[in-house]
C-alpha cells in the first residue's frame, strides 16, 4: 500500500478523481544488508512513491537513512546492539559507583574519634572499622561503619556488573552509534585490550567487595589484598580504557588522566609504604580517581545507550530524498 501523502503532484487516495492525474508508480526495495546499518533489527524495506515533479521516501523506521551514511569504519565486522537492556543495566551499574562519595561524607560527619576525622591524615578504611579502639597507633571510632562497608560492597558490585554486562564490542567503541566493530581475526589487539579492561574492572570490583566484607580491625590479610586489587586493577583498567576510547570520545582523556593519577599515587605509596605526612591524601589519590573514572565511563555509555534506545522507539517520519546523495 502507499502512504497517503501530498507532494508536488502526488495526491492522497481520498482526493477528487480529477486531481489524481499524476501517474504514480510504487515498488518495494529489499531490506538492507544488516552489516550496513547501525542496528540490524531496525533495518527495513522502503516504499518509494514517484510522481510528476518529485518523489518521497517513507522509511519503515525513522532516522535509518541518515545513520546509514555515518559509519566511517573499515569494511567487515558488525554493529553492536547499543539499545539492549543488558547494555543499559551495565552502564547504570558502573555509574552507580559515585554513591561512594555520598556515603563517605555521611560517615565522616558521624565520626566519634579522639580527633575530628581529617581526609588528609585519616585512612579510608578507618571509616569502616567495627569497634571504637586503638588501631595501629590511632584511635578509630566510626558509628556508621555499616554504611561505609555497605557502600564498599555496592561500589564493587556495580563495577562487577559493568564488567559482566558491558561486552567487549561495546567497550571498544565507547557505545558510539554507527561504528562497525571488526572481528577478532582482523583486530586482535583491540579485542584483547577490551577483554583486559573487563577483567581488570572485575578484579577491582571484587577487591572493593572484600574490603567491605572484611574491615581493617578484623586483622585479616584479606583486607589489604582487597584494597590492592581495587587500586591496581582500577588504575590499569582506566589506563587501557582511556587509550581504547581515544578515537571515540573526548572523555577518554579524562579517564586516561584518572588512571594515570591513580597509578602514580599507587607507585608512590608502594615506595614510601604510606609513611608520608598526609597518608590520607595519598590514599585518596589512589582511590578517588578510580571511582571518578569508572563513573565517567558509565556516564558516557549510559547516555549513548539511552540515545540509541530512544531512536529505536521513535515514531515513523517522512524523510526527504535530499538526505540521499
Amino acid at each position: 500500500m502507499l502512504y497517503p501523502l501530498s507532494y508536488e503532484g502526488l495526491y492522497p487516495s481520498w482526493a477528487p478523481r480529477a486531481g489524481r492525474r499524476a501517474r504514480i508508480q510504487a515498488y518495494k526495495l529489499p531490506a538492507p544488508d544488516p552489516n550496513t546499518t547501525p542496528d540490524p533489527r531496525r533495518a527495513g524495506s522502503y516504499w518509494i512513491a514517484r510522481a510528476v515533479g518529485g518523489a518521497v521516501i517513507v522509511p519503515r523506521y525513522a532516522g535509518v537513512m541518515r545513520e546509514q551514511t555515518t559509519s566511517g569504519t573499515l569494511p567487515g565486522g558488525h554493529f553492536p546492539n547499543l539499545a539492549s537492556t543488558r547494555a543499559a543495566i551495565g552502564a547504570w551499574a558502573q555509574l552507580s559507583v559515585v554513591q561512594y562519595f555520598v556515603a563517605e561524607a555521611a560517615v565522616i560527619e558521624a565520626w566519634r574519634g579522639s580527633q575530628p576525622y581529617d581526609r588528609r591524615t585519616g585512612f579510608i578504611s578507618d571509616l569502616g572499622a567495627l569497634s571504637c579502639r586503638v588501631h595501629e597507633n590511632r584511635y578509630v571510632c566510626s558509628p556508621l561503619h555499616l554504611l561505609m562497608n555497605a557502600s564498599f560492597v555496592v561500589q564493587g558490585l556495580g563495577m562487577l556488573l559493568g564488567a559482566l554486562l558491558l561486552n567487549s564490542a561495546l567497550l571498544r567503541i565507547a557505545a558510539r552509534s554507527g561504528v562497525r566493530v571488526q572481528e577478532p581475526a582482523a583486530d586482535n589487539k583491540g579485542w584483547l585490550a577490551a577483554l583486559a579492561v573487563r577483567l581488570l574492572t572485575g578484579v577491582s570490583g571484587t577487591g572493593t567487595v572484600i574490603v567491605g566484607l572484611v574491615p581493617e580491625d578484623l586483622g585479616s590479610p584479606w583486607h589489604l589484598a582487597g584494597a590492592l586489587m581495587f587500586f591496581i586493577g582500577g588504575a590499569l583498567a582506566l589506563l587501557l580504557l582511556g587509550i581504547l576510547w581515544l578515537p571515540h570520545t573526548p572523555m577518554s582523556w579524562f579517564i586516561l588522566a584518572c588512571g594515570t593519577v591513580s597509578f602514580l599515587a599507587l607507585a608512590a605509596g608502594g615506595l614510601t609504604r604510606m609513611e608520608v605526612p598526609e597518608p590520607g591524601t595519598l590514599e585518596r589519590l589512589m582511590a578517588y580517581p578510580v571511582t571518578v573514572g569508572f563513573s565517567a565511563a558509565g556516564l558516557v555509555v549510559a547516555q549513548r545507550v539511552r540515545t540509541a534506545r530512544r531512536k529505536q522507539k521513535r515514531p515513523v517520519k517522512v524523510a526527504d530524498l535530499r538526505a540521499w546523495p
